[in-house]
């Protein structure tokens, strides 16, 4: 193999695989009398998965308390190595054969309509509840018993946890949300931010939003919450990277407006039309930008600056002194990209900011 091949991710598996695994074993323990070592685990898309057991203890003789480290692979994110529990119980009185599931410590509780979830519930999706469900019923077969299963579900720095996430914004408190489309965290897939940026959307339009402003971050966001104080804290979306995703995600919505509002390095690369903005290479961003400023202003020297800048946050500072216009161009550019990935149907606002947060450009100015 030689140094310059590059290094084979290692995929890892969801929360809704840990909660699954960490129900089954303790299961299994209640069944056999003894701690399992490690459970193996179907997955939603058919696969199987041996998930090593981090403790199990039998509280009683119907009840009885397991946990997983998840382990998000080489694609991490708040909850890896986060310690996954659940503590399950075989009821006197029951329907044998009925699984019941609820969250505990350090699972968040949904609040708000527009989530797979509804109100009232804990943040255990959809995903996880089929897989958690499945690995009761293949327990209790390999045993030939029929009995009723209860489970709770528990993450113990699950609310800590949280405070790193956007589920305060989507009405999940107290926790965590238990994920997982699939069972496995494929590494780079940013399928989680993906879906967190969705589920905002859904959020919005539940409480009765049709517009939405798309930040990149906190800090566009905070700038942008400042300019816009009459919208809802669920009108705010954090995108991030995803350009087009984002976008199309608004139009299945059927939001009627958007607004891009975004610092002046992340306008450039949207202006320049690719999908995700990281992808945007600094050279090639600089490179297009200089292409603008001569198209614009026919200043071979101001072109050249702007090429061997630094950064675009660097051209900036000049492009201020030496021609502002540049800044408008780019900022008609970003909607004409957009409009690209969003149809003709949905309005498109743009909004830039400077790297003080002070508004720069405005398409639609009132």
């Amino acid at each position: 193999m030689t140094q310059n091949k590059k290094k084979r991710l290692r995929a890892g598996f969801t929360t809704g695989t840990a909660a699954a695994a960490a129900t089954k074993g303790a299961l299994l323990h209640l069944l056999t009398g003894s701690a399992p070592v490690s459970v193996r685990i179907c997955l939603l898309t058919g696969d199987h998965l041996q998930i090593p057991v981090c403790r199990c203890t039998a509280e009683s003789n119907t009840e009885a308390i397991c946990t997983v480290i998840k382990d998000a692979g080489d694609d991490p994110d708040v909850t890896h190595r986060a310690e996954i529990g659940a503590r399950v119980t075989l009821p006197d009185a029951g329907v044998p054969g009925d699984i019941r599931i609820t969250g505990g410590e350090g699972v968040g509780r949904v609040t708000k309509p527009g989530l797979e979830i509804p109100p009232g519930e804990p943040a255990i999706n959809t995903g996880p509840r089929k897989m958690i469900r499945q690995a009761v019923r293949e327990a209790l077969d390999a045993h030939r018993r029929s009995l009723p299963v209860c489970t709770e579900i528990f993450v113990p720095d699950g609310a800590e946890m949280a405070r790193h996430t956007l589920n305060g914004r989507l009405g999940i408190i107290g926790g965590i949300s238990i994920l997982g489309t699939t069972g496995v965290v494929r590494p780079m897939s940013h399928d989680a931010y993906i879906a967190t940026i969705r589920s905002a959307m859904s959020v919005a339009r539940a409480v009765g939003l049709d517009q939405a402003v798309l930040t990149t971050g906190r800090r566009s966001e905070k700038h942008s919450q400042a300019l816009w104080p009459h919208i809802p804290e669920e009108g705010f979306i954090q995108i991030g990277d995803f350009f087009r995703v984002s976008l199309e995600s608004a139009v299945t919505r059927q939001f009627r407006t958007v607004t891009l509002a975004v610092f002046f390095g992340k306008a450039v690369k949207m202006a320049q039309g690719v999908p995700h903005t990281h992808a945007a290479k600094s050279s090639l961003t600089l490179s297009r930008l200089s292409g603008w400023a001569f198209d614009l202003t026919g200043d071979r020297e101001f072109a050249d600056r702007i090429l061997n800048a630094n950064t675009a946050r660097h051209a900036f500072d000049f492009i201020t002194e030496a021609h502002p216009g540049l800044i408008d161009e780019v900022g008609h550019r970003m909607v004409r990209s957009a409009r690209k990935f969003a149809g003709p149907d949905m309005g498109i606002r743009g909004v830039i900011y400077d790297f003080g947060g002070h508004l720069i450009f405005d398409s639609h100015p009132s």
